[in-house]
């Protein structure tokens, strides 16, 4: 990546209250969490883990005021604390100025790479499929994919109206690959289409399959009646 665009995405994180720092440490320690499912848990256990661990890192560095103090000062003077929720079993955390919010799934295709397609990893329920369509409703209003404005947030903005930028990580033979992307649009059960990707870096071998099961779906999907008789 030429040193401009670097500083480009650099300034697009810092308007977003992020940093690069924040990710990696997020996902390598959620790697190393990960690492320590063995053959004697629940299958999919790892990528569980994976995906939980992101979000709760995540988190918990965005609302320890002495790590906002040491690795983020730069990108938010004031050190105000994100807000966390788990609504509809999306782990979010949510800007201190509530103007989006950002959560951690696992991505498929060329997470990283703006010349390859990308797409959710997993299927999404329909809790999902709302807040992408709000985010499509939201850049085409402003014509801007980063923040809520001030009067949306004032003045009626709900948590399923803001924002939601996707944490997309993978797997791949290279490593492990990371980008910050907002989602609009969903072909099936599936987000498959960003108002804007945001390349982030990729990160050494996590050593351990996290591409499998990342969130439970919310959707109603076919339920079959059991009858007990006795």
């Amino acid at each position: 990546m030429a040193g401009i665009e670097a500083v480009q995405l650099d300034a697009r994180l810092a308007q977003l209250g992020v940093n690069k720092k924040i990710f990696v440490d997020a996902l390598e320690w959620a790697a190393g969490q990960a690492r320590m499912c063995t053959e004697f848990d629940a299958p999919s256990m790892s990528g569980i883990t994976f995906w939980s661990r992101a979000n709760r890192f995540l988190a918990e560095h965005l609302r320890d005021p002495e790590y906002m103090a040491e690795h983020l000062k730069d990108v938010n003077e004031s050190l105000s604390l994100w807000k966390y929720t788990r609504r509809d079993s999306i782990l979010r955390v949510v800007h201190p100025a509530g103007t989006h919010a950002i959560t951690a799934i696992s991505g498929s295709g060329g997470i990283g790479d703006l010349d390859r397609p990308v797409r959710s990893k997993n299927p999404k329920g329909r809790a999902m499929a709302v807040i992408v369509e709000n985010n499509a409703k939201f850049d085409r209003r402003t014509g801007q994919g980063l923040i809520q404005s001030r009067d949306d947030i004032e003045f009626g903005g709900e948590l399923e109206e803001m924002p939601l930028w996707f944490l997309l990580y993978e797997r791949t033979a290279a490593g492990l690959a990371a980008e910050l992307s907002l989602p609009v649009k969903m072909e099936g059960k599936y987000v498959n289409e960003w108002s804007e990707r945001i390349p982030l870096f990729t990160l050494p071998d996590p050593g351990v399959d996290i591409e499998l099961l990342d969130a439970p779906d919310d959707d109603n999907g076919v339920h079959i009646p059991v009858q007990f008789t006795g």
